[in-house]
């Protein structure tokens, strides 16, 4: 029997979260929402567009709903998400309907998503036009020098708060095409072990950070008001490194980037957006 209406998802629906919950990790390899959700992470900004059938979700696209920054002005937008159907259940027209009704909730508003480059071919479908995400890196020598920078954990309710707090209130990593008012979307990487570790730089200042080589990986800085990172670097090594990569666009904290290629690893779309021509790289912590 077909499904015949797509059910929304939301903050308060428990049972239907289970059912959701129950049908990501036979999509997506590795994903899980339940730790994210018992942390309290699925608010109001959060909606899953699901066709059910016999008592489980088969068909799913959720939408999140963002605070972008574009060349320092703030949008209201939204950004897709776990988009998808169970193998059993696809050639049948399914993910068409899910997103056919996420988009209907979005209205007029722009929408972005990061898709796996072997869909590429269908967002094109829904008005979605592919935009390029540029790398960003740095030759630095530095030693590990100081006190190591506290690491921080999510599994601290304080902690998410804090989090929480920092993302909405605080400086954004990059004012060329990043967010505000994320802490729940970087929080899901952090649940699924996927996001390097959160390290203190003060009490209003945290990054995500991890060595790997020689390379230090920043991949999202939390701010309130505008800190020399430089300073900090020593603090966030155990080991000498010769090299910086960035996971946003660099301009607050690291003018002197260069760019070192081009993001293959998540195409961006972008349907309602004008996006500049000058190379950017939308925070790895904010995609959902």
């Amino acid at each position: 029997m077909e499904p015949v209406a797509v059910t929304e998802i939301g903050q308060f629906d428990a049972g239907l979260q289970d059912l959701f919950c129950d049908y990501v990790p036979q999509v997506f390899r590795r994903a899980d929402f339940r730790r994210w959700r018992a942390w309290g992470e699925w608010d109001d900004a959060y909606r899953a567009f699901s066709l059910l059938e016999a008592g489980r979700v088969v068909a799913n696209t959720s939408v999140m709903r963002m605070r972008l920054v574009m060349e320092g002005r703030e949008v209201t937008a939204y950004q897709l998400g776990a988009v998808g159907c169970l193998p059993s259940h696809r050639g049948r027209g399914l993910a068409r309907v899910v997103m056919s009704a996420a988009l209907d909730a979005c209205g007029d508003a722009p929408v972005l998503l990061f898709a796996n480059p072997t869909v590429r071919q269908f967002y094109p479908r829904f008005g979605f036009q592919p935009w390029k995400q540029t790398l960003f890196a740095v030759t630095y020598d530095a030693v590990p020098e100081g006190p190591p920078a506290p690491t921080l954990s999510l599994e601290d309710a304080e902690v998410r708060v804090g989090l929480a707090a920092l993302s909405s209130e605080g400086l954004p990593s990059t004012e060329r095409f990043g967010a505000r008012g994320y802490g729940t979307v970087a929080s899901w990487p952090v649940a699924n072990g996927f996001a390097r570790p959160l390290r203190q730089l003060g009490p209003d200042a945290w990054v995500f950070a991890g060595v790997e080589g020689d390379t230090l990986y920043l991949e999202d800085v939390f701010a309130r008001e505008p800190f020399d990172l430089r300073a900090w670097i020593p603090r966030l090594i155990d080991r000498p490194i010769r090299t910086l990569r960035f996971g946003f666009t660099p301009e607050r904290y690291w003018p002197g980037a260069v760019e070192a290629g081009e993001d293959t690893e998540a195409d961006l779309f972008v349907r309602g957006l004008r996006l500049s021509p000058e190379a950017h790289r939308f925070p790895i912590m904010a995609h959902t």
